[in-house]
């Protein structure tokens, strides 16, 4: 992923390049320009092309992809966009002469001001009114036969891959689920060479499904197995990259993080499988839900992806300078997947029943039929930092510090020593309201 900043004046380039000195690592390539009273900077990896700034339009990833964000001109005026799920972030603020700054990362931004809001994924901007352009919403029911829509989805995946597909090397994250595995799948037979890479503690179930998986498409395979203690080193690294102290989201980006930096070292782009388990059903919650509220939870949940799973996505791989590729959320699948009936994705007790049908003859039998485990449950973390948590915060300093000052109340000693990290990091940052919250199941 590259990185955008930029503040609505002239002459404020010494100000950006502070901005964009703490993004580098989304990109090595720098430039920055002054066009129409607007300065603006970008960072890009070496995996994209240079932005054209002297064109006036600035992108976060490839626009075949649907997903990025850009900055250019109407009529003179600034126009800030982020796409329509918010896959690349965004966010704004303005600074204390009034200016409006933003940047791809909440650091780059409080170079030039504490205001810090999120951009709204679907939305635009033109200096003065926000106005949305999409919206995820419950869509007719396809009534064709199920074979059909199997079929159909299957194609609409297969070309979300192959749209992303410019070289004959890439790297894709696999846990061995069904999402991951997928992808693994559909991408494998139109590269040369494919990187794996698993992340867990000795024993974890991913490594033995990724591994399974791996010898399936013959990939060139990559096992990170951590400890405890590395888990700990890199937890301040990764708590700055992810901007958030949020218990799952922070418990569920250090293997991710750490896989990121096994793949850094052999690709430059990398495959993911997030998005499946919201579009289709995936989460075991959800089977609790009255089948006529599920189109509506999804819907909800897949709204929720920016600033939680979709920033770990982010936060991950530009840390390590990768450009990640997250094709259950191409515009063309999502738009498919949201028009497939809610009892084809949740039939008789089995999630992602529909997606399983779509997949046939792609994957092993151990791995179509492998149920949903959270990305920290098959890492082997569960409850590994929480309990070193609890065994270090006593149940006084937790009473007395659990409560922030935006009115925020903090749901356990983990996340409080997330917090005490992220504070150490960014100070005390008194609106978080840019910060997004895992959604407690019911």
């Amino acid at each position: 992923m590259s990185g955008i900043a930029g503040i609505a004046k002239a002459e404020a380039r010494s100000a950006v390049e502070r901005m964009l000195n703490k993004i580098t690592h989304r990109g090595g390539g720098r430039e920055i320009e002054e066009i129409h009273g607007v300065t603006l900077g970008t960072v890009w990896t070496s995996s994209q092309p240079a932005p054209a700034l002297l064109q006036a339009k600035l992108a976060q990833d490839s626009s075949a992809s649907g997903h990025g964000v850009s900055a250019g001109w109407v009529n003179n005026c600034l126009m800030l966009e982020r796409d329509a799920l918010g896959v690349a972030p965004l966010y704004y603020g303005y600074a204390e002469d009034g200016s409006l700054c933003f940047a791809s990362e909440v650091k780059a931004l409080l170079e030039a001001t504490v205001d810090i809001k999120e951009f709204p994924p679907g939305c635009r901007f033109d200096g003065a009114n926000m106005t949305r352009f999409f919206q995820l919403r419950k869509q007719p029911a396809l009534a064709i036969a199920q074979e059909t829509i199997a079929g159909q989805l299957r194609q609409r995946l297969q070309a979300a891959v192959q749209k992303r597909i410019s070289k004959d090397e890439y790297g894709a994250w696999l846990s061995g689920g069904l999402d991951s595995s997928a992808i693994v799948a559909l991408a494998r037979p139109h590269l040369r060479s494919l990187h794996t890479f698993a992340a867990g503690l000795p024993g974890a179930p991913d490594l033995a499904h990724a591994r399974v998986m791996a010898d399936f498409v013959r990939s060139q395979h990559h096992e990170v197995v951590v400890s405890l203690d590395e888990m700990l080193r890199v937890l301040p690294d990764v708590i700055y990259h992810l901007e958030s102290f949020d218990a799952l989201l922070t418990r569920s980006s250090v293997t991710h993080y750490l896989a990121a930096k096994a793949a850094s070292d052999y690709v430059s782009e990398v495959f993911s499988g997030e998005g499946g388990d919201e579009l289709f059903a995936g989460y075991d919650n959800l089977k609790t839900i009255d089948p006529g509220a599920l189109d509506n939870e999804l819907i909800d949940i897949t709204e929720r992806l920016h600033n939680t799973a979709l920033q770990r996505v982010d936060r991950c791989s530009a840390a390590h300078g990768l450009t990640a590729h997250i094709c259950f959320l191409d515009p063309d699948v999502v738009d498919y997947a949201l028009q497939i009936p809610v009892e084809l994705k949740l039939r008789k007790g089995v999630e992602k029943w529909i997606l399983r049908e779509a997949l046939k003859e792609l994957l092993p039998d151990s791995i179509l039929t492998r149920k949903k485990a959270k990305f920290w449950e098959g890492a082997g973390i569960e409850s590994l930092l929480a309990n070193y948590a609890e065994a270090r915060i006593s149940d006084s300093d937790f009473n007395r510090e659990r409560r922030l000052p935006n009115g925020w109340t903090l749901n356990s000693k983990e996340e409080l020593m997330y917090y005490r990290i992220f504070q150490e990091h960014f100070g005390q940052i008194k609106d978080l309201a840019w910060m997004g919250r895992t959604k407690c199941p019911p």
